[in-house]
């Protein structure tokens, strides 16, 4: 008699656990509750940055420097997984939309408890793969948020929805005691699970699709989205250019005879692609990283590293602000000198020495 009791207590115990019910009936409160802030922390924040980058017409566009394309050409000189991450770069445009669209289907299945654990792992691989192409070299290695957020899926990584209100604790409820302790996943549901996996990955598809495509209609107020790549377009100079310097000594002229010869360095493309006010990317022929050329006035050419000395983001110039900027963690550096203003960056930008020659084009300086 007491043996079928307590057979009937621990069955009625198992049941409770997989009600979405706080407290068991032992008076201890099931595992997925404390972690349900967690839960929804990190499923908002993984849709929130999914469609944040759907919405930004600016990160699938490869000349621009906020660009998937340029994160990764960074990433590939200064990630732990160059070799890797340089193999990325040709597919730079899927990566962008794969990443996106993981973020919103890893953030729902958070949301909803659908597959958390599997949506965890999910979550862990991306923060993992951003750690190692981002936030790898933050210093001191706290500041970088991906390493946070990489130990922040583990506790749902081991208790899943954990009693929790979730679809898989719902569905773990509509199952029989009996099959619920067997080792074999009942038909229905598997079934009843296939059902909202597929309609979850339809949300996902549809409402992805739906913000890119607001993204590009409303455009982007971001004006360092314009920026171009020297070298993209025509690169013929303007008619009769004067010549102008912007590092270095003038260039030396003959009396009676035009300033035509071509000055030492390496040619990066045509100064008028630089608006005035603006600023252009290009690759540093020295050490292969992107650079940033700003034109803060007319014939006044300043250049850097566009690499971020924090976590290797790609800098862009903000011409509203008047400040280049880090759009990762939120560095701000001075556009005439490179010096860091706003951290968590402790070092300024590399300045790399430009001219205008008297062909209308730039170069960079031996």
């Amino acid at each position: 008699m007491n043996r079928v009791a307590g057979k009937n207590r621990t069955s009625h115990v198992a049941s409770i656990d997989h009600s979405g019910d706080a407290t068991r009936v032992t008076g201890t409160m099931a595992p997925g509750w404390p972690l349900l802030p967690l839960r929804l922390f990190l499923g908002v924040t993984f849709v929130y940055a999914g469609l944040q980058k759907l919405a930004n017409r600016s990160f699938l566009t490869g000349s621009s420097p906020v660009s998937i394309h340029a994160q990764l050409n960074a990433a590939a000189h200064t990630s732990p997984i160059h070799g890797l991450v340089g193999g990325l770069v040709h597919v730079s445009t899927a990566v962008g939309i794969v990443i996106a669209i993981g973020e919103v289907a890893v953030g729902i299945g958070t949301l909803l408890g659908l597959w958390t654990r599997i949506a965890a792992a999910g979550g862990m691989a991306l923060s993992l793969g951003l750690f190692l192409t981002v936030s790898f070299h933050s210093s001191p290695y706290f500041t970088g948020s991906d390493i946070v957020f990489l130990f922040a899926w583990t506790p749902l990584l081991l208790a899943g929805a954990g009693g929790a209100p979730a679809l898989d604790t719902w569905f773990l409820a509509r199952v029989t005691p009996a099959a619920r302790g067997g080792a074999a996943v009942s038909r229905r549901e598997v079934v009843s699970k296939g059902a909202a996996t597929g309609a979850v990955a339809g949300l996902v598809i549809l409402g992805g699709g739906v913000t890119a495509l607001l993204g590009r209609l409303l455009g982007n107020s971001d004006s360092s989205s314009n920026a171009k790549a020297l070298g993209s377009g025509s690169t013929t100079p303007p008619t009769s250019p004067a010549p102008r310097t912007t590092a270095g000594p003038p260039s030396p002229s003959t009396t009676g005879a035009p300033t035509t010869s071509r000055p030492t360095g390496t040619k990066l493309g045509s100064a008028s692609q630089v608006p005035v006010g603006g600023s252009a990317g290009f690759t540093d022929p020295h050490s292969g990283d992107p650079g940033l050329v700003i034109q803060k006035t007319s014939g006044h050419f300043v250049a850097f590293d566009a690499i971020c000395p924090h976590a290797g983001c790609t800098v862009s110039y903000q011409q509203g602000a008047g400040v280049i900027a880090c759009p990762c963690h939120g560095s701000e550096f001075n556009a005439e000198t490179g010096a860091v203003e706003i951290g968590p960056a402790s070092s300024g930008l590399g300045v790399i020495s430009v001219r205008e020659g008297p062909d209308g084009n730039l170069y960079v300086d031996i």
